[in-house]
């Protein structure tokens, strides 16, 4: 009975203070917490409808800072005027784009509170693989140093998803807040700090390669 009062309390509270959805006070619960949103910084919202995130993040940025979404579903609310929205899949989308509407560099903060459409056992594993689809994209758009937010569920992947994230940023653990319904298995996973895009791999020289070359180039002189 508690859990359905705090329910209904950030329902309300969304009403009565112009957030989109109760959505708003879990980004601003982790924002309190890890500090992942700072005034004049770029962000980047992935799967941004219907806007609570937007809303969120344009307070943390200031008017000096920049929000840009992308959803496939428009976003009817009014946004302050530092966010920018577009319909699109963001991983169809090049990150150019993205970038410009964000003013031509990369995003200080990328984050996303997608979730699956679906309903039973495999919602864990279409939620992973969105987050997976926000993973593949942060080198091209997030800057080193950057941090990260993306919801997903609890299930057998959320901890590869995790440790996939940890590789990437100094620090990655997963959070609950408050405002999440207690029956919900939702997670967001916190990333710090990214580390940079991993430089391209070299082939590894081969010695026994290398003495065969200088054998036949022997031979042929």
């Amino acid at each position: 009975m508690a859990k359905r009062v705090l329910h209904d309390k950030y329902f309300k509270l969304a009403k009565a203070e112009g957030y989109v959805a109760r959505s708003a006070y879990k980004l601003l619960e982790i924002d309190d917490r890890y500090r992942v949103l700072n005034k004049g910084r770029r962000v980047l919202d992935v799967g941004c409808a219907p806007g609570s995130w937007l809303q969120v993040a344009a307070e943390r940025v200031g008017p000096r800072g920049c929000v840009v979404g992308i959803d496939l579903q428009r976003v009817d609310h009014r946004m302050p005027d530092q966010v920018v929205t577009m319909e699109g899949d963001a991983e169809k989308v090049p990150p150019e784009v993205l970038l410009e509407l964000g003013g031509g560099e990369l995003f200080h903060t990328v984050m996303s509170d997608m979730a699956p459409k679906t309903t039973g056992h495999v919602d864990d594993l279409v939620s992973a693989r969105l987050c997976r689809s926000v993973l593949e994209i942060v080198p091209g758009l997030l800057r080193p140093g950057g941090h990260l937010v993306m919801k997903i569920l609890e299930g057998s992947e959320y901890t590869p998803v995790l440790r996939e994230t940890q590789r990437m940023f100094e620090f990655a653990k997963g959070f609950s807040p408050k405002a999440s319904r207690d029956v919900s298995r939702e997670m967001f996973i916190i990333g710090k700090r990214y580390k940079g895009p991993r430089p391209p791999k070299t082939a590894t020289p081969d010695p026994a390669g290398d003495a065969a070359d200088s054998s036949k180039n022997g031979s042929e002189t």
